[in-house]
């Protein structure tokens, strides 16, 4: 579909099987998680690429959503437009949204690898299972690790573990934005096709996703179940 910030910008996001839903695409979701927390406003129509309409067939040959057009300029990559959005929607207009730890951003870089290659093989997979696992842990770790900001070192309190609802304190950001799509693909896939569930005992993950499962700005933006489970339906069905 498309997000129409202004006349002069328009983002491309991917239909679902249906062709009017919002489909599978945890890039699209990052994309317009950072613009519904910038507070852009923005209507959503969907478009289905199957059946790309005349005035896109030019715009971006062979390129799949996201992309961004804005004052005549296109762009293609996820990272350039993520970057783009940041700095030009920016304050004092549009809040900021970088974490101020870089850690936030890369400590969940590698799960959604890990799950590819998880749900990609055969049964006996149980490698790619403890892979994915030592991932999840150390995402956990980190998300139970108090930052930096949550420690007072004037205070008698020591606090050991974190409470704060997100990979970088009590706001979401960038971070977020990228990994939470990716987490709830797995959620929902791995459930699915794997049994797998994120184990119980990793009490941060858990938190982080309540906590955000609670936000709009990503319940609001999901995909629903049926398109993950329909996007990786066929990576199933080449496992069995």
């Amino acid at each position: 579909g498309f997000l129409l910030l202004t006349s002069s910008c328009v983002l491309c996001l991917q239909a679902g099987h249906d062709g009017e839903n919002v489909g599978n695409c945890p890039f699209c979701q990052s994309l317009f998680m950072v613009l519904w927390l910038k507070g852009v406003k923005f209507t959503v129509t969907t478009v289905d690429m199957r059946k790309k309409p005349e005035e896109l067939k030019d715009l971006a040959p062979g390129t799949n959503p996201p992309f961004l057009l804005y004052n005549g300029a296109l762009k293609t990559d996820f990272i350039k437009i993520e970057e783009f959005l940041e700095t030009t929607l920016a304050p004092p207009r549009y809040p900021h949204l970088s974490p101020l730890n870089k850690e936030s951003f890369d400590v969940g870089a590698d799960i959604f690898a890990k799950f590819s290659a998880f749900i990609k093989n055969s049964p006996n997979n149980s490698i790619q299972e403890q892979a994915l696992l030592r991932e999840f842990k150390r995402l956990d770790i980190y998300l139970n690790t108090p930052l930096p900001e949550e420690i007072d070192h004037n205070s008698r309190e020591n606090i050991t573990v974190s409470k704060r609802k997100y990979l970088d304190g009590n706001r979401l950001t960038l971070a977020d934005c990228n990994l939470l799509p990716k987490l709830h693909v797995i959620k929902v896939a791995a459930k699915k096709y794997c049994h797998f569930e994120i184990p119980a005992d990793f009490t941060g993950v858990h938190r982080y996703m309540q906590n955000a499962y609670e936000r709009e700005e990503f319940s609001q933006t999901c995909p629903a179940d049926i398109e993950i489970e329909k996007a990786y339906l066929s990576v199933a069905n080449r496992r069995s």
